[in-house]
């Protein structure tokens, strides 16, 4: 395989290149937006420390969670207010951002502001939001559904690319076979990044059980550090992370999210193991 690197412009005006011997690329922050102050606690934290660690970090949360379990369950501040508060985080710390896109009306104005566009797990097939996001000119940022092999993933890269987008990364977030849970298939990461793409590991929703909890999702974050060592031994290019400063009060998404007062702890160990696999 040929080198893979996708460029994702910042507010500094320096390049993030992820892929090939390449910095490793966090993905990281609240699952949705539920205050500014979360988020910019969070963004500004997780700034300080991957500059000392040399990772690239993108600050991650949800404008609105679309896919949520339940009718009742909390979605976000919504396109508008989401991506106000968005924009402010990254001008303030010079710090890139993503969030997701649930419906083609959302990517133009999504587009203006995230420097990596997200598509959810659950429409990864959804052409018309694949092209829509593409159209964007930004990076793609596409999530394999639960119910998609990997191989299968090489449509939504092609989907992309059949409109001249050029940069795209793929998300691997388990499997499900039913029953609450997910199951990750290290086979996925190779097959996968073979499309030319860099490839992200979900640490946080990869050890998620949907619906776990009844009305709302549970999770297993004892299992976020073995299974990321061994994502990263696979020879990925990025993280996604959930990170919060109190799991516990967490609005969503909250028992498989890493408390934020413990993740330069992780990343440190998790940094060391893609250095002794480079």
């Amino acid at each position: 395989m040929s080198s893979i690197s996708v460029q994702v412009e910042t507010p500094s005006g320096s390049p993030i290149t992820v892929g090939s011997n390449q910095p490793l690329l966090l993905i990281g922050g609240p699952c949705a937006l539920e205050s500014e102050e979360i988020a910019r606690t969070v963004a500004g934290k997780m700034v300080e420390i991957c500059a000392r660690l040399g990772i690239s970090y993108v600050f991650k949360a949800s404008f609105d969670k679309a896919n949520r379990t339940s009718l009742d369950s909390y979605r976000g501040p919504g396109l508008e207010a989401g991506l106000a508060t968005l924009a402010a985080i990254r001008k303030e710390l010079a710090v890139p951002v993503i969030s997701d896109i649930h419906d083609i009306s959302q990517a133009e104005a999504a587009g203006e502001v995230l420097d990596i566009i997200q598509i959810p797990a659950f429409l990864c097939r959804q052409t018309d939001l694949l092209v829509a996001a593409a159209k964007t000119g930004k990076p793609v940022n596409v999530k394999k559904g639960q119910f998609v092999s990997p191989w299968d993933m090489k449509n939504a890269v092609d989907k992309i690319r059949g409109i001249g987008g050029n940069k795209t990364m793929l998300v691997e977030r388990g499997a499900s076979f039913g029953y609450n849970n997910l199951v990750v298939d290290m086979r996925s990461l190779p097959v996968m990044r073979s499309f030319g793409c860099p490839v992200i590991f979900d640490a946080t929703h990869s050890v998620q059980l949907p619906g776990g909890a009844g009305g709302t999702s549970s999770g297993q974050r004892e299992f976020i550090e073995p299974l990321t060592k061994a994502a990263l031994a696979a020879g990925i290019d990025g993280l996604f992370m959930e990170i919060h400063p109190e799991p516990k009060k967490a609005l969503c998404d909250g028992p498989n999210s890493i408390p934020l007062d413990e993740v330069e702890q992780l990343l440190t160990k998790l940094v060391r193991v893609r250095e002794a696999v480079l």
